[in-house]
């Protein structure tokens, strides 16, 4: 299986799976005449197959796939290795998309959609993905955690922790405002780079950074909650035990 780094000047791949050929030839229209490459895929086999053949960038993943659903594909693309995840979920099914978030997707997008809409989320995830330059953002360290923007690496007491895109963004803006409380608003924006959404992508995403960064997710001593506001990274609740 070859892995790869997103390349600007030679398109980055992206892998569209979804049962519906209307849907799936529409997105692979849009994204081929952004400049991305597009493979395509009708069924979960078929989506692991082409990413063994050739590893994406990026996946568009529709959630209600026939047989091996998008939340078990997405599990099994992970375990291979990291890769960023666009879920595709029906409009208002709130807890297809809390599973979708919950198994690691780092977006969703809710159909019916605008497949424009669609292009400027790859963007941005993509985007996202991709290593910083190390002068636009050095090292990060705080309470046992250090986060490496340039090599989107994080650490915890020296062990790596495996984090999704919009993991580590989370993660490394705590890290860059310590002390501050945010609310999930301004998350959102500044994380996601959204001025409006489902907050709900918020709150689901801090649960899964909770879950590997704290010693008891179930009692959060590193990002800490702030009733009636939102989320707070206090590094010096722990530091005295470093």
């Amino acid at each position: 299986m070859e892995q790869r780094t997103p390349d600007a000047e030679a398109g980055a791949r992206v892998l569209v799976v979804d049962d519906d050929p209307t849907v799936a030839e529409i997105v692979t229209g849009y994204l081929d005449r952004a400049g991305y490459v597009v493979d395509r895929a009708g069924d979960g086999p078929g989506a692991l197959a082409r990413a063994a053949a050739h590893w994406p960038d990026l996946v568009v993943l529709d959630l209600m796939l026939p047989g091996m659903d998008g939340l078990e594909v997405c599990r099994r693309m992970r375990g291979r290795g990291p890769v960023p995840v666009i879920m595709l979920t029906a409009r208002g099914d709130e807890d297809d998309r809390i599973l979708g978030l919950e198994v690691g997707a780092d977006d969703y997008v809710t159909k019916p959609f605008s497949p424009r809409e669609l292009v400027l989320r790859v963007e941005s995830v993509l985007r996202r993905s991709r290593p910083a330059s190390a002068a636009a953002s050095g090292p990060l360290r705080a309470a046992g955690l250090a986060v490496d923007p340039a090599a989107r690496r994080a650490t915890k007491r020296g062990a790596e922790l495996a984090l999704t895109v919009r993991e580590f963004d989370l993660l490394a803006f705590f890290l860059r405002h310590p002390g501050r409380a945010f609310a999930r608003e301004e998350l959102m924006r500044e994380v996601w780079g959204w001025d409006f959404g489902d907050l709900s992508t918020v709150t689901v995403h801090v649960r899964r950074l909770r879950g590997k960064v704290e010693d008891d997710p179930a009692r959060p001593r590193l990002v800490q909650t702030v009733w009636g506001v939102g989320y707070r990274f206090d590094a010096a609740a722990v530091s005295g035990e470093e």
